[in-house]
């Protein structure tokens, strides 16, 4: 193989193309890559925080949801306490109160029931008497004393 100037032209400007190079296109070409290596661990290692900050976020949200499960339970369990202990307390209320209403319907019978036998006693007196006095005062006949105390009877 011959070598020429040609070839020895472009041995030389290429050295000098790979010195330009080195010097001048390859350091920012260099500081570009490590810049953007450097933002890339950057962001792995925030999405890999941001990934450990859900997992806590979650764990808190869980026990959280967890806790307010058990109020609430807590809460309805003593809702249904309170619930009860309300209905027992209307019940006692009524019962006595029915039993006073009872009592007080009570004494109003044994009242009418007394007013009651007062005036039929009065009544049977008065028609006793009245019975008497007919009987009195008509001659004394066996038929006529049977039709007078069937009339009685009758009114009584």
């Amino acid at each position: 193989m011959n070598f020429n100037a040609t070839f020895i032209g472009q041995i030389v400007v290429f050295a000098i193309f790979v010195f330009l190079c080195a010097k001048y296109v390859w350091p920012p070409l260099m500081a570009a890559m490590q810049e953007r290596q450097k933002k890339i661990a950057e962001g792995l290692d925030a999405a890999s925080r941001a990934d450990k900050a859900l997992e806590v976020a979650q764990n808190d949200a869980a026990k959280k949801l967890r806790e307010a499960k058990e109020q609430a339970a807590d809460m309805l369990e003593q809702a249904n306490r309170r619930a009860a202990a309300i209905v027992d307390e209307a019940k006692a209320e009524a019962e006595a109160e029915a039993k006073r209403i009872v009592a007080a319907a009570q004494s109003d019978v044994d009242k009418e029931r007394n007013l009651a036998r007062e005036e039929l006693r009065a009544k049977v007196a008065e028609l006793t008497m009245a019975g008497a006095e007919k009987i009195l005062q008509a001659e004394v006949d066996q038929a006529k004393h049977s039709e007078l105390l069937d009339k009685l009877a009758a009114e009584l």
